[in-house]
């Protein structure tokens, strides 16, 4: 297995991202290696005095960077040798399994439909994050912030979409599905969730539970949260925040501890052509270690796989 990672995509890139990977390898079976793409001479800098094995550890050029705020469509058309189109060129050409970003997250969307393209008729492909529970497990939270406002169709699509991914991911027969609402009730939230439960009630392969309140998130009532990315977005952001302030007093506790960011280290992109992870463009070397230990997993998964038979190349 490959897996390459955008050297400069991130707010402390290069030296985080390549100090994360370093980390990862220290982890990684010896059948796992690492590119790191990007600015060649700035990379081979940060690893002059690092010691670690040269044979799962390579180093591909890339001349150009997208930056943190450019605009994400032309970055794509202006920035051909862009770190981001290299490494998604060597993820389409199957030279690497997987590939993951810190950077642009709107760059790494865009690149991520025009040069893997989606599977079958998937036309909205949701960035997935999982969500913490009570009992040490995790909810497959989708969308977190792609698409901030969704058809009805839409939310269906992110439904089938988690339900493959969280059976795969968590080893979950049938995952349970639910609809992220302010109420039990059909007749409640915006008509877009209303339509979309009449929906996903007459869905033969989801297995739908119903609306999900906001209090019960933390219950393990589902496996797979659907969500407009808007309100996906605000909940893991104020997740975010809620780590830093009781860390900030001290509190040490498991479930609150798993809203930090670094923990799982990045969010799939599911949907399109290839294992696409992102992460926090504030990543630090610890997140971009699991990012790409995380990466590790979803090839391992098989998830895509399952989505070209499910949705069709």
């Amino acid at each position: 297995m490959k897996i390459a990672i955008d050297a400069m995509g991130g707010d402390f890139a290069p030296q985080a991202t390549v100090e994360g990977a370093l980390l990862a390898l220290n982890e990684l079976p010896e059948d796992v290696s690492l590119v790191l793409v990007g600015l060649e001479n700035e990379i081979d800098a940060i690893l002059a005095d690092k010691s670690f094995d040269k044979k799962k550890l390579e180093v591909k050029h890339a001349s150009e960077v997208v930056g943190m705020h450019e605009h994400p469509a032309k970055s794509f058309s202006q920035k051909p040798d862009s770190s981001l189109a290299v490494g998604f060129n060597l993820l389409k050409a199957k030279e690497v399994n997987a590939f993951c970003s810190a950077g642009n997250t709107g760059a790494v969307m865009v690149h991520s439909l025009f040069v893997l393209k989606t599977y079958g008729n998937i036309q909205r492909p949701p960035i997935a994050g999982f969500f913490p529970l009570r009992n040490g497990g995790y909810s497959l939270m989708l969308d977190i912030g792609a698409n901030v406002d969704c058809k009805p169709e839409v939310l269906v699509r992110f439904a089938e979409l988690g339900s493959v991914y969280a059976g795969l991911s968590f080893g979950i027969e049938n995952p349970k599905v639910a609809l992220v609402n302010i109420g039990e009730e059909e007749s409640k939230g915006p008509a877009s969730l209303q339509a979309a439960h009449q929906l996903l009630k007459e869905h033969a392969k989801v297995n739908f539970v119903g609306n999900i309140e906001g209090r019960d998130l933390f219950d393990g009532k589902a496996d797979v949260l659907v969500t407009e990315g808007f309100t996906g977005n605000v909940i893991y952001k104020m997740g975010e925040s809620l780590y830093e302030y009781a860390h900030s007093q001290g509190v040490d506790d498991q479930l609150i501890n798993r809203m930090n960011y670094e923990v799982v280290g990045g969010s799939p992109i599911i949907g399109v052509k290839g294992n696409v992870i992102v992460a926090h463009g504030i990543s630090t070397p610890l997140a971009i270690k699991n990012m790409i230990l995380l990466a590790k997993r979803q090839v391992e998964s098989g998830v895509n796989a399952k989505l070209a038979e499910v949705f069709g190349e």
